[in-house]
């Protein structure tokens, strides 16, 4: 049988828990948005550009980085 006060407590648990959720995913967004882990995932050779990629490819890559660069400048997201 459950008391009213185990209810609230299964509340304050699944809020928590949230709570937590929330601050791992942020710390996993912030790591990867080091300049450590940009460094290394370059040196990958699956996230590495070719160098004779079309120019329209480039120019796509390019705007990509530039929208990156704007967003994590704002700050983490709520």
């Amino acid at each position: 049988m459950m008391t009213r006060n185990d209810g609230d407590r299964n509340k304050n648990g699944a809020r928590n828990n949230d709570e937590r959720r929330e601050r791992l995913a942020a710390g996993i967004r912030g790591q990867f948005g080091t300049e450590a882990t940009m460094r290394f995932l370059r040196a990958l050779p699956a996230f590495r550009t070719e160098n004779d990629i079309p120019d329209r490819f480039r120019e796509l890559l390019d705007r990509l980085d530039g929208i990156e660069s704007s967003v994590a400048a704002r700050g983490p997201r709520r």
